[in-house]
């Protein structure tokens, strides 16, 4: 076998098991990995791929991967920075390598690794920082963070992710330009956020703030969203029990809403949901 691609999830240290045999196929001259290890006590870092893995295969010239790892941090003896993972890849000599490590309040870290262009077409758990670059791949997103996302966030989502159609945001603590009391429209420098490709959203597990930052548009533009899920009450809140005018431009083309539970609908929710054809219950 000269080619091998294995995309896999890993929990626990089953990356141990799954992955690091890997080393036994020496004629691989072609390997893609795409792996997501949960709870491991350990980073996976460029020098246990190196030492574990590639130097058993000699004949490889072509190695595309992204390996995202969650720890806990009672398990982690050193706090490793970005820069810290980086210098591991020195003896990667296939391409460019680019690392992302997130410390959560959560007692928690996540980490990515990867080759560079990214290759993947979906991409979870990204954070507040993650590098100035260009995913052309990507088409499903999940971001999360245990600190807030700002307006300022979501543009640089929209410029990195030019292709994006899938996006969920899981985040629960509140924007704080809304916290300290801050006006967009006084603000010369905001701007409103586009995603011309995003066809699906999933608002479930936010802050309503960012149920705000998304479905009014002089916050955001959703010209192609036809798939919204969201929670009811914090649908209501925001859309002002579907009046708020502001508010419909953004799901006037959704024709699958899900909710959390069967509701009786008003007049004025089919009013700001013309084109809806199926509402789904998540419970």
């Amino acid at each position: 076998m000269k080619c091998f691609s294995l995309t896999c999830r890993c929990r626990n240290n089953e990356y141990d098991i799954k992955i690091l045999p890997l080393h036994r196929m020496s004629n691989l001259e072609e390997l893609t990995l795409n792996i997501i290890n949960g709870k491991r006590s350990t980073f996976v870092d460029g020098t246990q791929i190196n030492n574990e893995i590639l130097v058993h295969m000699p004949r490889l010239y072509k190695f595309i991967f992204h390996i995202n790892t969650e720890i806990k941090l009672n398990d982690l003896v050193h706090y490793l920075s970005n820069d810290d993972i980086q210098r591991t890849f020195t003896n990667i000599r296939y391409q460019q390598v680019c690392c992302i490590v997130n410390y959560l309040t959560t007692g928690r870290a996540l980490s990515h690794i990867f080759s560079l262009p990214f290759m993947f077409d979906y991409l979870r758990n990204i954070g507040n920082t993650f590098p100035p670059i260009v995913f052309n791949h990507v088409v499903s997103l999940t971001v999360y963070d245990t600190v807030p996302f700002e307006h300022e966030f979501f543009i640089r989502i929209a410029r990195s992710f030019p292709i994006l159609k899938e996006l969920s945001v899981i985040n629960f603590q509140s924007q704080l330009h809304i916290s300290n009391g801050l006006n967009f429209h006084d603000n010369q420098l905001h701007s409103i956020v586009e995603y011309p490709h995003l066809i699906s959203l999933i608002l479930t597990a936010v802050h309503i703030n960012y149920v705000e930052q998304f479905l009014n548009e002089t916050n955001t533009h959703l010209s192609r969203l036809t798939n919204l899920a969201i929670d009811y009450d914090q649908l209501t809140i925001v859309t002002e029990n579907f009046t708020r005018d502001i508010t419909r431009l953004n799901y006037a083309k959704v024709k699958q809403l899900t909710i959390e539970e069967s509701r009786v609908h008003s007049k004025d929710f089919y009013v700001h949901f013309p084109l809806l054809e199926s509402c789904l219950y998540s419970d």
